[in-house]
C-alpha cells in the first residue's frame, strides 16, 4: 500500500504548526451509474458545493475532530485504533486509519470541517469530506499524493472504516476534476479524460441538478443489496467467459447467454449496467460534437434503465424526470447517484434555465407538497490545498 505516497501535484508542507485548509468539491455524475464497481465507465463533473478541512496542531497530544454540521465533536489519543461508532467521524478517521496503514502517523491535530454539499442527495456529500481530510492531513504530515492515489486512499476508508460499499467514481471526481469539463473516467484502470462542456451548442446549456429532498444513503441497505446481485450475475458470466475480467468487457449477447443461470434481478442488474457503458459511450461522442440534442436522449435513456432494470429510481424521482422533459429547453433528465432518492441532472438551455427551475419547483410541490431544491450547476476543479492564511487573504478579497 505504500506505492499509494506518490510525487506530488500538491503543494508539500513542512512538518510544523501551520494551519492549511483544503477544499473539496462536491460531483454530480451526468451518466454512468453503478459502473464503477464492475470495470466500466463514468462521467461526473465536479460542482461548486464545497467542503472545507482546517487542520492545525494541537497541544495536548490528542487528535480532535470538529464541525459545523454537529455539536458533537471526537477526541481520541493518536494510539486508539477503535472501530466506527456509527458517528459522523467515522468519514475522517476512516481516512486517518488508512494514513496509518501506510505508517504516517501524523502529529496531534485539530480538524474542523465546515460545508455546503447538500446531505443526503447523491451530490457526494462523504466523499467531499474524504477528500478534504485526506488532502489536509497528507499536508499537514508533510507527505504529497497524487489525486489519484488520494482518491484510492478515501474509497478504502470509505469501504473499509465506514463499511460502505462505494466505488472509485465519487472520490476520484473530486480530488481531480477539471472546470469547464467532465471526467470520464475508466473505474477498471483509473484511465481518465477530461471532455469538454463548453463545446458547440453545448455551450448554451448549463447542468440543473434538483434535489428531491428524499435522502438516501449508500450504507443502507437496498444499495448492497443490488451491488450483490451484480456481483452475482458478474460471476455466473466470468465462470461462463473465463477471459471476462468483469462487466466492463462484457457484451449484452453474453450476457443472453448467461440469463438462464441468474436470478431474474442479477440480469436486470447486469443488463443496466452493461447497456450503460455503452451510454457512457455515446455520450462522450455527443459531448465531442457539441451535441445537447444526442447527449439528452442517452441522458434520458439512462434514466429508463434505471428505474426499470436496476430499480434504483422512486416515484419522487420520476414525477421529476418526466415533469422535466415536457419543460422548454430541456434535452435530457435522469436519476443521478446511487439512487432510492436524491437529486435528478437535467440538461437544460442556458435561456431557460431560471424558469426550468421555477416551473420544476411549482410542479413538483403541486404533486408531492415538497419543495425541492435546484442548483444551476458549472463544472469546477478538484480539491486544493493552500495555508490557512493565503486561504483567509483570499476570504477577505470575495
Amino acid at each position: 500500500m505504500s506505492s499509494l505516497v506518490t510525487g506530488s501535484d500538491r503543494p508539500t508542507a513542512s512538518h510544523h504548526p501551520e494551519a492549511w485548509v483544503a477544499i473539496a468539491p462536491a460531483r454530480v455524475n451526468l451518466i454512468g451509474e453503478h459502473t464503477d464497481y464492475t470495470g466500466g465507465y463514468v462521467l461526473p463533473m465536479a460542482i461548486s458545493f464545497s467542503t472545507t478541512a482546517t487542520i492545525t496542531a494541537a497541544n495536548d497530544g490528542k487528535y480532535h475532530f470538529k464541525t459545523s454540521m454537529s455539536a458533537e465533536e471526537r477526541t481520541m489519543d493518536p494510539h486508539d485504533r477503535s472501530e466506527r461508532i456509527g458517528h459522523w467521524s467515522d468519514y475522517v478517521i476512516g481516512v486517518l486509519r488508512q494514513f496509518q496503514t501506510l505508517n504516517i502517523e501524523p502529529t496531534p491535530f485539530v480538524l474542523e470541517l465546515r460545508g455546503d454539499v447538500p446531505l443526503g442527495a447523491g451530490l457526494s456529500s462523504s466523499a467531499s469530506v474524504e477528500i478534504a481530510t485526506a488532502q489536509a492531513i497528507a499536508t499537514f504530515s508533510g507527505k504529497s499524493f497524487m489525486a489519484e492515489a488520494l482518491a484510492v486512499l478515501c474509497q478504502r476508508a470509505e469501504n473499509q472504516y465506514v463499511g460502505s460499499p462505494c466505488g472509485i467514481m465519487d472520490q476520484f471526481v473530486v480530488a481531480a476534476a477539471r472546470a469547464q469539463h467532465a471526467l470520464l473516467l475508466n473505474t477498471r484502470d483509473l484511465t481518465y479524460e477530461f471532455l469538454p462542456m463548453n463545446r458547440a451548442a453545448l455551450a448554451s446549456c448549463r447542468i440543473v441538478v434538483a434535489n428531491s429532498m428524499m435522502k438516501h444513503s449508500i450504507a443502507d441497505g437496498d444499495y448492497g443489496i443490488r451491488r450483490r446481485e451484480v456481483e452475482a450475475g458478474q460471476a455466473i458470466m466470468r465462470n461462463t467467459y473465463p477471459n471476462l475480467r468483469d462487466l466492463g468487457d462484457a457484451t449484452l449477447t453474453q450476457l443472453e447467454s448467461c440469463r438462464g443461470w441468474m436470478t431474474k434481478e442479477s440480469y436486470h442488474r447486469c443488463r443496466h449496467i452493461i447497456s450503460e457503458n455503452g451510454r457512457v459511450l455515446e455520450a462522450k461522442a455527443a459531448m465531442m460534437c457539441g451535441d445537447p440534442v444526442q447527449l439528452g436522449k442517452v441522458m434520458t435513456l439512462a434514466h429508463a434503465s434505471e428505474r426499470d432494470d436496476f430499480e434504483c429510481s422512486i416515484d419522487e424521482i420520476d414525477f421529476l424526470v418526466e415533469t422535466a422533459l415536457e419543460l422548454p429547453g430541456c434535452y435530457g433528465a435522469r436519476l443521478t447517484g446511487g439512487g432510492f432518492g436524491g437529486c435528478t441532472v437535467n440538461l437544460v438551455e442556458a435561456v431557460e434555465a431560471e424558469r426550468f427551475s421555477q416551473a420544476l419547483q411549482r410542479a413538483y410541490r403541486g404533486r408531492f407538497n415538497l419543495s425541492a431544491e435546484t442548483y444551476i450547476c458549472a463544472a469546477v476543479d478538484g480539491a486544493t490545498v493552500r495555508p490557512a492564511s493565503e486561504q483567509t487573504a483570499r476570504d477577505s478579497q470575495s
